[in-house]
C-alpha cells in the first residue's frame, strides 16, 4: 500500500509530518465553483431582401406598372430612377417604349405616361395584379386589357392622378402623381418573388466588357460599364440618357433577353403594326453586371409563372443587387 505523501509542519517550534490531500490538475479546487463554458455567439439572422433588387428592405408594398415614353420627343424621364425593375419593349416602326415596375420606392411623381401594348399584358401577370397606369389603347385592345391580371389605373379610369407637365408638349407632357394611382388600385398585389437571384456573380463563364450594344429597327442602346458608378450606364440612339431628376440613368445588371417577337393583329394609325413579344418560353440571354458579360439561358413556364435565369451550365445566374433593366430583343447571333 502506497503511503500518503507527508508535509512538515512548524508548530511551537517543532515539525510535525502531516498527510497531504491529492489533486489533479483536472479537478476543481476545494470551495471553487467550476467555471461554466463560454457560450458562442448567435449567428444574425440575414435582414430580408427585396425580390426585385434584392436589396436588404423586408417591406412588401403595392407593385405600380407604369408605360412610359421612350423616345428623345418624351425625355428625360420622371421617376425611372427609383423603378426596381425597367422592361424594353419593340413597339410600332421600330421604336421602343418602356414599362417601369415600382415597388420597394415609389416616387411621387412619373412620366411622361403613355398608351398600353399587348405586350404589356403578357408582362404584368408575373407580379400577381399590380396597378397598371398608362394613357389610353386601341379600342380592339381594351377587352384584353379589362380581362388581363391587373388593376387598370389609367387616366380614363383614375383621372384625378394625372397632370400636364408644364414646358412639354402633348402627348409628351402627361404625368402622374403615384400616390393617387395607388389609392386607386388598394388591392394591387404586393412584391413577391418573379424568379429573380441576387448575389456573387459566376466564377467562371464572364467575358469582359466595356460597352455592348442592342439594336432594334429604329432603336439603339448602348450599355458602358463605368467602375465608378458601379452600374452600367445607358446611352440611346448615341446620346446620354439622362433622367429629369438628374444624372444618367444606369443599372448595376442589364439583362438583354432574346425573345420571339412576331407582329401582332393591332397596329397604330399609320397602319404600322404592333410587335408581340413573346416571354413566356425560354431562348437565350446576356446578363451584364460587374464590367463582364455572361451568356445565360430565361425559361418562363406561364403567363403567371416568373422568369427564372440560369448560367449555360444550369447554374442560378445571380444579378447584382439594385436596379435591373431587361431589355427584350430579337434573337441575334451569340455574343461577338
Amino acid at each position: 500500500m502506497r503511503l500518503p505523501r507527508m508535509i512538515a509542519v512548524t508548530l511551537a517550534g517543532s515539525a510535525v509530518l502531516l498527510p497531504a490531500a491529492a489533486c489533479s490538475s483536472d479537478e476543481s479546487a476545494p470551495g471553487k465553483a467550476p467555471q461554466a463554458a463560454t457560450a458562442a455567439p448567435p449567428t444574425p439572422t440575414p435582414e430580408p431582401t427585396h425580390p426585385f433588387t434584392g436589396l436588404p428592405g423586408a417591406a412588401r408594398r403595392p407593385v405600380l406598372a407604369a408605360k412610359i415614353e421612350n423616345t428623345s420627343a418624351g425625355k428625360p424621364q420622371l421617376g425611372l430612377k427609383s423603378a426596381d425593375i425597367v422592361y424594353v419593349e419593340q413597339v410600332e416602326a421600330g421604336l421602343t417604349r418602356l414599362m417601369a415596375i415600382f415597388s420597394s420606392k415609389i416616387p411621387a411623381k412619373i412620366g411622361p405616361v403613355r398608351s398600353a401594348r399587348i405586350s404589356d399584358l403578357h408582362i404584368a401577370p408575373q407580379f400577381g395584379k399590380p396597378a397598371f397606369a398608362y394613357s389610353g389603347a386601341q379600342t380592339k385592345m381594351l377587352p384584353h386589357i379589362a380581362a388581363a391580371s391587373l388593376f387598370d389605373v389609367s387616366d380614363s379610369r383614375a383621372p384625378g392622378a394625372y397632370f400636364r407637365q408644364p414646358g412639354r408638349y402633348a402627348p409628351y407632357n402627361l404625368f402622374a402623381n403615384t400616390r393617387q394611382l395607388l389609392a386607386k388600385a388598394p388591392k394591387a398585389s404586393r412584391a413577391k418573388d418573379i424568379g429573380f437571384t441576387f448575389g456573387e456573380a459566376p466564377a467562371e463563364g464572364g467575358t469582359p466588357r466595356r460597352t455592348f450594344n442592342v439594336k432594334y429597327p429604329a432603336a439603339r442602346f448602348t450599355f458602358g460599364w463605368s467602375e465608378k458608378a458601379g452600374k452600367w450606364l445607358i446611352w440611346q440612339d448615341g446620346e446620354k440618357d439622362m433622367a429629369a431628376e438628374g444624372g444618367q440613368l444606369g443599372a448595376p445588371t442589364i439583362v438583354v433577353q432574346y425573345t420571339k417577337t412576331e407582329r401582332s393583329e393591332f397596329h397604330d394609325k399609320n397602319q404600322s403594326y404592333t410587335p408581340l413579344v413573346h416571354t413566356v418560353g425560354k431562348g437565350r440571354a446576356v446578363v451584364l453586371r460587374d464590367g463582364m458579360a455572361f451568356k445565360a439561358r430565361w425559361s418562363r413556364a406561364g403567363e403567371e409563372d416568373g422568369t427564372v435565369f440560369t448560367t449555360e451550365a444550369g447554374e442560378p445566374m445571380n444579378f447584382a443587387p439594385g436596379q435591373v433593366w431587361v431589355v427584350l430583343a430579337a434573337p441575334k447571333p451569340v455574343i461577338p
